[in-house]
């Protein structure tokens, strides 16, 4: 079966620029292009009152000196905080980016975008398409269409959304370790270009039967110059890692 079209590199950045930065903002994501590397993977969420923002987490616990759940909080509210001193004195003040700020600079520098759906609990459907209609209204220019952003979820149900409100973006269906057994079926349903696993749980014949059906394979997230090298070796297409400073950037 023929593949389908990827012009994603074989290299992308997880969160900006892995844990040299504060994941997940623009500092990090400038940080990863220092070292070259002109494709990154982001985590986009909701606020609770519909804007996209870039957060992994449901909860600003972790990676601000806010606390409580992402979806309780207005973007007022989310834009005030600090997302940049947990991670070290260099980056304090550091703001939350919303989606569209973070693509609009990715569109200035030619930093193509690998844009995780996040979806906070229960708003998968909610969150899928509204990043599928923000990115249409991002991308749709034929001057961006270079850059497309591959869309990707742990969420089904996102990404079926996703597809609904924006066909012609890409999408990739992210799994967990181990990988499950109707791995091939679900990214079917949502008309994935791309199977997206935990680098461990991959082997060649994993990596043989999605290309013999049709997918291509990402995987995340291998920070590891030796395993990156023997996932190529197998025919995986991109490799998301943290490791911007010791794995090169390949296009």
């Amino acid at each position: 079966m023929n593949l389908p079209a990827w012009p994603y590199p074989k290299t992308i950045a997880h969160r900006g620029a892995g844990k040299l930065a504060p994941e997940n903002t623009l500092a990090a994501i400038r940080h990863g292009v220092s070292f070259g590397y002109r494709a990154t993977e982001i985590d986009v969420k909701l606020s609770g009152d519909g804007t996209l923002l870039l957060m992994h987490d449901d909860t600003t616990n972790r990676c601000s000196d806010g606390r409580g759940r992402v979806a309780a909080k207005t973007w007022h509210q989310l834009a005030l905080l600090d997302a940049g001193s947990w991670h070290s004195p260099a980056y304090a003040g550091e703001p939350i980016p919303t989606y569209w700020r973070v693509a609009k600079y990715c569109i200035a520098n030619g930093v193509m975008l690998n844009t995780e759906i996040k979806p906070c609990i229960g708003r998968e459907r909610e969150t899928g398409a509204a990043v599928a209609l923000e990115t249409q209204a991002l991308f749709s220019a034929p001057e961006h269409a270079h850059l497309k952003p591959l869309l990707s979820s742990f969420s089904t149900e996102a990404l079926i959304a996703a597809r609904d409100a924006a066909p012609e973006f890409d999408r990739a269906h992210l799994f967990e370790n181990p990988l499950p057994a109707d791995w091939l079926a679900r990214c079917k349903a949502v008309g994935a270009v791309a199977l997206d696993a935990n680098w461990r749980t991959l082997t060649p014949d994993i990596v043989n039967e999605a290309h013999a059906n049709g997918l291509r394979v990402a995987c995340y997230t291998c920070n590891d110059p030796a395993d990156a090298e023997r996932l190529w070796s197998w025919g995986v297409d991109s490799v998301i890692t943290d490791a911007v400073d010791k794995i090169a950037f390949r296009p």
